[in-house]
Parts: C-alpha cells; structure tokens; sequence
C-alpha cells in the first residue's frame, strides 16, 4: 500500500482517535485487544506531533512588566469535536496555570508542543465520609458544610513535559485528575478527550484544591528530574471548589490545516 504523505498528521490524528474512541466502553477498554492497539496507534501519531504542522509560532517569553489582568491567562484553539472524542490546543502564559480538575468517565491524551509543563496527576480513592470518625485535621479548618466536598485521593505522579516528551495520559481509572502549570515561560499543548465534557451526560468539569494537614508538613510540590510518572503515590485530601476567580479561558482562531470528522 503506497504511504500517504499529502493527508496532514493532524487529520490522521482526528481519524485515529474517532476509530479508536466511538463506541468507547469505559469498563470494558483496559481489557480490550482492539481498543489497546488503536490507542497505541493513536499515541504514536500524536508523539510525531509539532507545533509547525499546526501553524502554531511558539510565544516569546514574557517581559518582567506586569501582566495584563484583563487577558486570559489561558486560551484554547478548536479543532474538532464529534460525541467521540474533542481535539484543539491550549496556550498558556508565563507563570499560567490549568487549576487541578478532573475528567468524568473520560480518556485524556496531551501533547507538549513548544514549552514545558508541569503535570500533577491525582486518582481519587472510594471512601465513605460517613464512616469516617477519623477525619484529619485540616490548616486551615474545614466548615462543617465542606465535608460534603471532601474528596480522598492519591498523588499518582509529579512530572515536566516538553517537545520532546511523549503523551501524558489520562484515563476513567487513572491519573484522571491534573493540574497543569507553564515551566519557565509559555507553553501549549495539544488536548484530546474520549469522549468529551457534556454536563448534560455527567460528565462536568470539577475543580479541586489540595488541602494541608494541620500536623503534617507541605505536601511534596516538586517535580521530579525525569519526564516520566515515577512519584511515588502519595495519599492526600481534596476539597471540591467553584472554578478559581483568577482562571478563565479565551478562546484564538486554530491555524492550522482543517480537519474533517
């Protein structure tokens, strides 16, 4: 079969992901063949992935002035959207950051194309507050009403993601929920999510902060050296919070080449 050199990758992309993602069956998908192997197609795509062949010019850095508050401190390029699967771009900032959220029912895949980032994975853990006469003592304390948003969880990973770097992953399971922070100028990303966000199917957009034992010290909020997922877990508590006031996203036309579903 000759090999197709005029379809852009970013369209074999979209393909691959709506063949590999259509009909996705959450329970069933870490124990199917088929599904493993066209995801492994899909990541190997996605890691030939740059920057130029979106059309995208990395940022400058910022200057030392003051930011300008009225900007977005994040923005995101639409590619495509089918009830399989949603793909675009995000951009972010010098100093910006994606607060910790999660991804209901949903498979993630995420690809660095100019910058770095720093990835903090979480999974949450089953629990039941009610049975739990041993509630930590939180700094600051907790309301009352606040132990209904509490959420127990596991620090799975701490890792920096560049150009260079494959896929971070995300699935229904684990590592599914993150926060993402610029390392040392603007970064962006491309994003796929299987399928995507619809409140209306529950699957919204939860946002969570990480709370601090009153007798323990900070968590561990450094990465490690290397790029892969190797932090060893870490049990922790999670507060479940409104969207935080200083982050919003704008949205910028997407360049590149067209993609077709």
């Amino acid at each position: 079969m000759p090999r197709d050199n005029t379809t852009p990758l970013i369209q074999k992309i979209a393909r691959q992901a709506y063949d590999a993602f259509k009909g996705f069956d959450a329970s069933a998908a870490g124990d199917n063949d088929v599904f493993i192997d066209k995801q492994n197609e899909l990541i190997a795509l996605v890691t030939a992935i740059r920057a130029a062949d979106l059309k995208i010019a990395p940022r400058k850095k910022d200057s030392d002035s003051k930011p300008d508050l009225a900007s977005p401190p994040v923005t995101y390029m639409h590619i495509c959207e089918t009830d399989a699967f949603s793909m675009g771009v995000f951009l972010l900032g010098t100093g910006a950051s994606i607060p910790l959220h999660d991804h209901p029912g949903m498979n993630g895949m995420l690809k660095v194309l100019y910058g770095k980032v720093r990835i903090r994975c979480f999974d949450k853990l089953e629990h039941d507050l009610a049975a739990s006469s041993d509630l930590p003592v939180f700094d600051p304390p907790l309301r009352p009403f606040q132990n209904d948003s509490l959420r127990r969880a596991a620090l799975r990973s701490v890792g920096e993601f560049s150009g260079s770097s494959e896929p971070c992953l995300l699935t229904p399971r684990r590592d599914n929920l993150h926060q993402i922070d610029a390392v040392g100028g603007p970064a962006a990303f491309l994003d796929i999510l299987a399928p995507p966000y619809d409140p209306d199917d529950g699957r919204d957009c939860h946002y969570y902060k990480v709370l601090q034992r009153a007798k323990a010290g900070a968590t561990d909020d450094e990465p490690t050296e290397q790029q892969g997922k190797d932090e060893k877990e870490e049990e922790m508590w999670l507060l479940e919070i409104p969207q935080p006031e200083d982050f919003w996203c704008g949205g910028e036309p997407y360049p590149g080449p067209a993609v077709s579903t």
